[in-house]
């Protein structure tokens, strides 16, 4: 009896001690930033979408959070430090890197690699190690099946089958457009926007009257645009990564081939392209994503700090406000969880609905909230984009719509 006694006060004693002291620890923070690792494509052909896209986005967001003194960790404010290595726009690098952040440096959180394939390779690897992983430039129809399997991922950007493609065929159709003649790069982004092409373009009437692809990052496409202005199509569909998208336009101009409609991937949503060919040689040409001042006040301001921060160079009319609001999910959910455990933060991202630049803003989660999700459509400020007096004006879906007409026919290439 006396050492059951003894034992029963034992137990006592370890209930008063030590279930304190953990619950204390675990609310403790003492760490003095939080560090977050990135593999991006700070050389090689890819820098072009990266030094434009998410990286001035990340490089601001860290900067304007630092100004506050920090992210809110459980009452201490802790600030971020960026550790981004350059995969040299290689696949196979950038894969073991991600590795290397996460076993090797150990650092709190992923920030996302580049480009559609990237992402395709990456965000099952960030799955494993149970990190949370934003989606940045790429969107994958290919991932979007496997995120049930993928609790950690978020994809914030839309992309092929993510609405895009049926809102351009939506806008197509509305001007007459029946036929179409599609050039695409020979990797993922390209592959999946064309056979997302094949299907939306079917469904709603449109003809594909020629397809050709391309090697990734060719820039000599002058013989698959005379094929394209021989089929006599419509529009002109390119999806392309930025060096191929410069050739189809300036080559396409060069020939005298000046398509009805022409829609362009990434590269033609960047304000530096707009530098590059003048407002006028872009007049009416189309691309995805898009929003601007006109979509809301709260995407105005954001607009503003970016121009004042980065001179307007790097705008990414496609994905910056997806990225910020995105990484404002992730600052307000590090900041509920109370903690740098990727575990709670990404369970809160998953449930509850923030206020960023997008207005109310959440992610469709797949498999009953347990898998990964999506950017909700409703979130999204625009599908599709045109070029108009030198704004990237959203032009679909309507709702969306920061314009009241869709240019058709583009205009014809302005005299040399």
């Amino acid at each position: 009896m006396k050492h059951l006694k003894f034992c029963f006060c034992i137990i006592l004693l370890v209930s008063f001690v030590i279930f304190p002291i953990t619950a204390w620890s675990e609310s403790k923070v003492e760490k003095d930033k939080i560090v977050i690792g990135a593999a991006r494509p700070l050389s090689g052909p890819l820098a072009q979408i990266g030094d434009f896209a998410m990286g001035p986005i990340m490089t601001m967001w860290a900067e304007e959070v630092n100004a506050r003194g920090g992210i809110n960790v459980a009452g201490k404010k802790l600030p971020v430090e960026l550790l981004i290595y350059d995969d040299t726009s290689d696949l196979g690098t950038s894969t073991r890197l991600i590795e290397k952040l996460i076993l090797e440096d150990k650092v709190d959180f992923l920030f996302p690699n580049c480009s559609t394939a990237f992402l395709y390779a990456s965000a099952p690897l960030a799955n494993k190690y149970k990190y949370v992983y934003l989606g940045a430039e790429g969107g994958c129809t290919t991932l979007t099946a496997m995120l049930p399997e993928l609790p950690y991922v978020f994809g914030v950007l839309n992309y092929s089958d993510y609405y895009q493609i049926p809102v351009l065929a939506d806008v197509l159709v509305a001007k007459g457009v029946k036929t179409a003649a599609i050039i695409y790069i020979n990797d993922l982004h390209g592959v999946e926007y064309y056979h997302s092409s094949l299907s939306e373009f079917m469904k709603k009437g449109i003809t594909i009257v020629m397809a050709e692809a391309v090697p990734p990052f060719s820039e000599d496409v002058e013989l698959v645009l005379k094929a394209a202005r021989d089929s006599g199509a419509d529009a002109l569909c390119g999806y392309v990564y930025p060096p191929t998208t410069m050739a189809v336009l300036g080559q396409a101009a060069a020939i005298g081939y000046s398509p009805k409609a022409m829609v362009l991937g990434p590269g033609v949503n960047f304000e530096f392209f707009k530098g590059i060919f003048g407002p006028q040689m872009l007049e009416g040409v189309m691309g995805f994503g898009a929003y601007n001042s006109k979509s809301s006040p709260e995407i105005a301001d954001f607009i503003a700090r970016f121009i004042k921060r980065w001179e307007l160079g790097a705008m990414d009319w496609w994905g910056g406000a997806f990225y910020f609001a995105g990484l404002q999910c992730f600052e307000k959910a590090i900041e509920k969880a109370g903690t740098l455990d990727n575990t709670r933060v990404r369970d809160i991202m998953a449930k509850e609905h923030f206020d960023t630049i997008l207005g109310d803003t959440w992610f469709d989660m797949t498999a009953g909230g347990e898998g990964g999700g999506l950017l909700a459509k409703e979130c999204h400020p625009g599908q599709v984009g045109q070029w108009q007096n030198g704004e990237y004006e959203v032009v679909g879906p309507t709702d969306k719509a920061t314009t009241d007409q869709v240019i058709y026919p583009k205009p014809a290439w302005p005299a040399p």
